[in-house]
Parts: structure tokens; C-alpha cells; sequence
């Protein structure tokens, strides 16, 4: 075969295995344009830039658990966890800081050292799932359920019902600051987004992680140190968990024992109908990313409506059914565990 024609054979063929890929990861943004569209009708001060950038700001913290859930989702995986990480971590980081009047332990110690703490306590706690499932081999769903649990009982006992916000102004700059009209936290998720997807896409290390995900006896197989990537997955899923209850305690301005308590479920919303496969190995964080600013735009919409937070629960639940229900139709994948 002619070298010259063989070259524009493969550049073709690479062409059209990405043009699909680009396509599937666009998939939501019709619906993300229609639900503008409807909010625009619906409510006058739905396209207010105010309510947007709120919109923004308010998705930025659910953005950063659904990223750390998808990655863990590719890697064949998943940590039922994330949200109690996002309530204990901040809270050790207060606890350090604030003084004992304040309901801290009364250490004081310097603000960077409370600050660095959050993300090494998420990834530290990450890395505690990381050994149990990976290292014992246990099931992961069970890992992270009691994870989830155990991690709920130390906030609540550590916090003793009370709300932490005697903290230094650093620990609310995520939630609280803006730059160039846009919230600091929007610009935090957006670069993590960058840097993961990027990584997943074209470091080795991503490559391995869909690897794992699509087949780890392939995986192992072809050389890939499968219990080193799952359980780097699980510590960054952690540490990107304890920066979103960062964010989170800087917009609400504190810290209180039901920080995160049942964020796990619109996270798994936002990535299932961002088209991240539950079986693994599946999916792109654009799409993820989609997931997350379709639901943000959807629970803000059915605030404005005055809609009870019982009944978005319920919308949220309703949609990670009808997204199951399309994937099957659609590309014949079978959801189970």
C-alpha cells in the first residue's frame, strides 16, 4: 500500500473514532440550552446575571464531589463516602484553628496549617477506603457505605451539635470570594476539571484509570499496576471531597454536624446522566461537568418555583432512573453491579 494513502487512512480513522466521543460528550448541552430556554419563559429573573453566577457558584462545590465520583466511577469503582468526607474534613480543619471557647480544640494553630489540613484529611480518609478495597479486596460499595456512616458519627460527636464559624476569613475565600464577577470556587472547579481531563485523556495514568475500569484482568495484564491507580484514584477523589466541604463551609459561612448529608445522591445524578458508566471504564468528565450545571440549573428553576426540597430529591432520583432507562435503549449497556 502506498505510505502517502495509508497515512490519510489512519488520520481518517482516528478522525471518525473522535468525532463520536466528541458528540456523546456534547450530548447533554441540547438539554442544558432547552432548560435555559424553559427557566427563561418560566421566570423572568431566571437569565438575571446575579441568579447565574449564583447558579455557578452554588454547582461549584457538587462539581468537585461529582468529579472525584466520576473518576472513581471510570476506574470501575465508587465511594458512597465523599459527602461525609466533605462535612468531617473542614470541620478538622476549624476544629484546629478556632479556640476552645469556640468550640475548637483549642490548639490555634496558624491558619495555612488548618487550610492544608482539609484536602490532606479527605485524601488521608480516601486512602483509609483505598486499603480496605483495594488492599483487603472488600466490597467497595460496603467500604463506603460504613465509611459514610462512621465518618458522619466522629462529625457529629466531634462538633458536639454545634456550628463552627469562629474561623480566620482564609477558610471562606472559596465560598465567599469573587474574581472577575466570578466566584472563587467556579474558577477552583474549572481548573480541576482542566487538569483532570486533561490527565484522563492524555497521561498514561488516565489511560490506565479507563483501562481498570473497562477490564482489570486486561489491565493487569498488560503491565498496568492496577492496585497502585485504583488506590491513587480513591485518595484524589478524597482530597478533591475535602476541598468541596471547603467550599461549601465558605458559603454558608460555618461548619455544622449535617455538612454534606445527602449531597452522595445528586452527585450520582449528575454523573450517571453525564453519561459516566456505573460499570465503569465509560464516560468523560465534560459530560460530568454537564450533569452537574443541568441539575444546578435544575434545582435552581424549581426553587424559584417555590418547589420543596423533598420533591427535587425525588425529581433527582426520577432522573437517575430515566438516565439508566436511555443508556439501555441507547447503547445497550446494562447498569448492575
Amino acid at each position: 500500500m502506498n505510505p502517502t494513502n495509508d497515512l490519510a487512512t489512519r488520520r481518517t480513522g482516528r478522525a471518525r473514532r473522535l468525532v463520536p466521543v466528541r458528540i456523546r460528550d456534547l450530548a447533554l448541552l441540547p438539554a442544558v440550552v432547552l432548560l435555559l430556554i424553559i427557566g427563561a419563559i418560566g421566570n423572568p429573573d431566571f437569565l438575571d446575571r446575579d441568579n447565574l453566577v449564583n447558579i455557578l457558584g452554588a454547582s461549584s462545590a457538587l462539581g468537585l464531589l461529582v468529579l472525584a465520583e466520576a473518576m472513581i466511577l471510570i476506574s470501575g469503582r465508587m465511594d458512597l463516602s465523599l459527602e461525609s468526607i466533605a462535612g468531617l474534613a473542614p470541620a478538622l480543619g476549624f476544629l484546629v484553628v478556632i479556640p476552645a471557647a469556640s468550640a475548637g480544640f483549642g490548639t490555634e494553630w496558624p491558619t495555612w496549617v488548618g487550610l492544608l489540613l482539609i484536602p490532606l484529611a479527605g485524601a488521608g480518609l480516601g486512602a483509609v477506603n483505598g486499603a480496605l478495597i483495594v488492599g483487603l479486596g472488600l466490597n467497595g460499595f460496603i467500604v463506603t457505605l460504613a465509611m459514610n456512616i462512621v465518618l458522619r458519627g466522629v462529625l457529629i460527636g466531634l462538633v458536639s451539635g454545634k456550628t463552627l464559624f469562629d474561623a480566620p476569613d482564609a477558610f471562606f475565600v472559596l465560598g465567599s470570594r469573587e474574581w472577575l464577577g466570578v466566584p472563587v470556587s467556579v474558577w477552583v472547579t474549572a481548573l480541576c476539571f482542566a487538569l483532570a481531563g486533561f490527565v484522563l485523556r492524555y497521561h498514561r495514568l488516565g489511560r490506565a484509570v479507563y483501562a481498570i475500569g473497562g477490564s482489570a484482568p486486561a489491565a493487569r495484564a498488560a503491565g498496568i499496576r492496577t492496585a497502585r491507580v485504583g488506590w491513587t484514584v480513591l485518595v484524589v477523589g478524597g482530597g478533591l471531597a475535602g476541598l468541596a466541604g471547603l467550599v461549601i463551609a465558605g458559603r454558608v459561612g460555618a461548619v455544622g454536624a449535617n455538612q454534606g448529608s445527602g449531597l452522595i445522591f445528586t452527585v450520582f445524578a449528575a454523573a450517571v446522566i453525564g453519561g459516566i458508566s456505573l460499570r465503569g471504564g465509560r464516560g468523560s468528565l465534560l459530560g460530568a461537568l454537564l450533569g452537574t450545571l443541568l441539575l444546578g440549573m435544575l434545582e435552581n428553576l424549581l426553587t424559584l418555583a417555590q418547589v420543596s426540597s423533598f420533591w427535587i430529591q425525588a425529581i433527582y432520583g426520577g432522573i437517575i432512573l430515566l438516565a439508566l432507562v436511555v443508556a439501555r435503549l441507547t447503547t445497550g449497556e446494562v447498569q448492575e453491579s
